[in-house]
């Protein structure tokens, strides 16, 4: 049987690679990206179970990619776990609006791994 595939978009080496490691260690295949550019063609040639996405990008939006992967016909169903600072109000509110399943802490997004994937899964 083959691993569900995770989509994994980082800039950071933390928690980003991290996340590879976690996501290898709960049964996940990982793809992962640093251009956000790519998400939404890598979502429909790859088929991911979930996607996860680091909202802080230096020169990139990633609610724009995170907006463009939930508006195409193929990638909608795709749920999206995004994570940044806890206490970056308004980048979690503009990732909602983009379409995020859910936000996460990226301080706390390594323990809180397994819930949140069973939660998206399930949300979508």
């Amino acid at each position: 049987m083959t691993k569900p595939l995770a989509l994994l978009v980082y800039e950071h080496l933390l928690p980003g690679s991290q996340l590879v490691n976690r996501l290898q260690d709960l049964g996940y295949r990982v793809l992962t990206l640093n251009d956000l550019q790519l998400l939404v063609a890598h979502a429909r040639q790859e088929k991911p179970l979930v996607a996860l996405v680091d909202l802080v990008f230096r020169n990139a939006d990633a609610c724009a990619a995170i907006r463009s992967l939930r508006t195409a016909s193929e990638t909608s169903h795709v749920p999206v776990i995004a994570f940044c600072d806890p206490t970056d109000r308004e980048l979690q509110k503009a990732a909602r609006a983009a379409g995020a399943t859910l936000i996460a802490a990226s301080d706390g997004i390594l323990d809180q791994l397994p819930a949140l994937l069973d939660q998206a899964i399930q949300v979508d």
